[in-house]
């Protein structure tokens, strides 16, 4: 039996293998950094390159979920689209039935809730992307979460999906601090994405995430 054109069935040595093959489409995509910092949240990512005519402005890689949550992916665009529009409508929903924004962390789980469902259903594939979603809590606290493919969601200090993303990952191990002020943070964003960027600072993203609101650099 072809154990990799099922989704639903398990290989004798316990894989889903169509599984795996998303979560390879996210490391093809470009790189996307998230860094908690002490008072703030910074995500940076390398821009895809546009043709001439193309309006770039409608192939932006960090998006605005709610006021106070925002979110970047690497991984197939078309799924991305998808997943975003779930997510900022189940935004929408929390505060018309709690009258109350949603925490950054159930936004979070709910992206990997969706992601998970299409896992175990035949005649669907997984979602192509991985997500980076940041934000601040209301008891002010900042929240960096990464959902996978799989529908795996975890909450980070520092993380990375896109090309290269173990090497740039390693390096951040090296150099993060947990103390980092708003300046130190964006410095280091930058600096990882750098590391893989092919074309330089001129094709970089980044957004900066406080209390108070939030900065396109």
């Amino acid at each position: 039996m072809s154990y990799d054109r099922a989704i639903t069935v398990f290989s004798p040595d316990g894989h889903l293998f169509q599984v795996e093959y998303a979560g390879e489409a996210v490391k093809k995509g470009l790189c996307a950094v998230g860094i908690r910092g002490e008072k703030s949240v910074v995500l940076a990512v390398e821009k895809p390159s546009t043709q001439k005519l193309q309006d770039s402005r409608t192939l932006r890689k960090i998006v605005k979920v709610d006021d106070h949550i925002y979110l970047t992916y690497a991984g197939m665009m078309a799924d991305a689209r998808i997943l975003i529009n779930k997510a900022q409508l189940q935004c929408q929903s929390y505060k018309l039935s709690y009258d109350d924004k949603i925490e950054v962390d159930f936004a979070a789980k709910f992206i990997g809730e969706v992601q998970q469902k299409s896992t175990q259903k035949g005649g669907s594939r997984p979602y192509a992307v991985g997500t980076i979603v940041a934000g601040f809590n209301a008891d002010g606290s900042p929240q960096l979460w990464q959902t996978e493919p799989s529908g795996m969601t975890a909450a980070w200090r520092a993380c990375c999906l896109g090309k290269k993303s173990k090497t740039v990952q390693e390096e951040m191990e090296k150099g993060y601090k947990d103390d980092m002020d708003d300046d130190a943070a964006l410095k280091f964003a930058v600096k990882s994405v750098l590391e893989v960027a092919e074309s330089g600072g001129k094709n970089i993203e980044v957004v900066q995430i406080t209390k108070d609101g939030v900065k396109d650099i």
